[in-house]
């Protein structure tokens, strides 16, 4: 954790820094995670002139510099991705979506782990792959991501398939989807071990749920908002509760 916790005390002082410089006309915004941040302006021009150098100098008197592999410059209708999401606009509405790189490594990341348990007891491979998808579907269920989840259940399906054929070369297909797939409340090719094992889940049906931006001057050690992050806290979790009742 020193990381992050180090990389936010340097960068302290940039959103002051750039208040001071820039009237509101200019549309300077600054958010930032850790040592990932974006600034916004009205202008290419403004930011490459005006805000680039000052940042570049604040950062300098600090022993840092930018990265030029990550710096661009670029307009919202083209998009950007940031931590691992894509924010655009199309023809005039924001839209953010999982990063084609972030669906990719996720692509990859269940691909090797089937490529590295070839002959793993299939209920050990299906939980360790429910871990590493729901995580993954956890952190995209507040953006537009359905599309992209539909997409993932049939790349996963395709994954399996392959994992399943792989194990018995000589058996016909039909022998193979009796081992290893059946029909759950109406859905066909759930991939599963034999009995009451959990299989594998599906992104398709997670509900999403857009994130509701916490008050801006909330204390979480101020008795006076207890009330309000109790209330906030119980939302939370009834909405939990109702993703989970609905991957079931």
């Amino acid at each position: 954790m020193i990381s992050p916790t180090l990389a936010n005390m340097a960068l302290d002082g940039i959103q002051n820094l750039l208040a001071d410089n820039f009237r509101k006309t200019d549309k300077i915004h600054f958010v930032r995670y850790a040592d990932d941040f974006i600034i916004t302006g009205r202008s290419p021009e403004l930011l490459e002139t005006c805000v680039k150098p000052l940042i570049e100098e604040f950062l300098k008197i600090r022993g840092l510099e930018l990265s030029e592999e990550k710096t661009m410059i670029t307009h919202i209708d083209d998009g950007f991705d940031f931590l691992g999401f894509n924010v655009r606009k199309y023809k005039g509405k924001l839209l953010i979506k999982p990063s084609k790189s972030s669906i990719k490594s996720i692509k990859a990341k269940v691909r090797d782990y089937l490529n590295a348990n070839k002959t793993r007891r299939t209920d050990v491979v299906i939980a360790k792959l429910n871990t590493i998808i729901r995580g993954w579907a956890n952190y995209y269920k507040h953006v537009v991501s359905r599309k992209v989840f539909g997409d993932l259940d049939h790349s996963f399906w395709q994954m399996t398939w392959k994992w399943a054929r792989r194990r018995h070369p000589n058996k016909y297909k039909g022998w193979v989807k009796g081992k290893y797939y059946r029909r759950i409340k109406g859905r066909d090719w759930r991939f599963v071990e034999k009995g009451n094992a959990e299989p594998l889940i599906l992104l398709g049906p997670t509900r999403l749920i857009r994130h509701t931006k916490i008050r801006a001057k909330v204390n979480p050690y101020d008795p006076a908002w207890g009330d309000y992050l109790k209330a906030r806290w119980k939302r939370k979790q009834l909405l939990g509760v109702a993703t989970r009742l609905i991957n079931a």
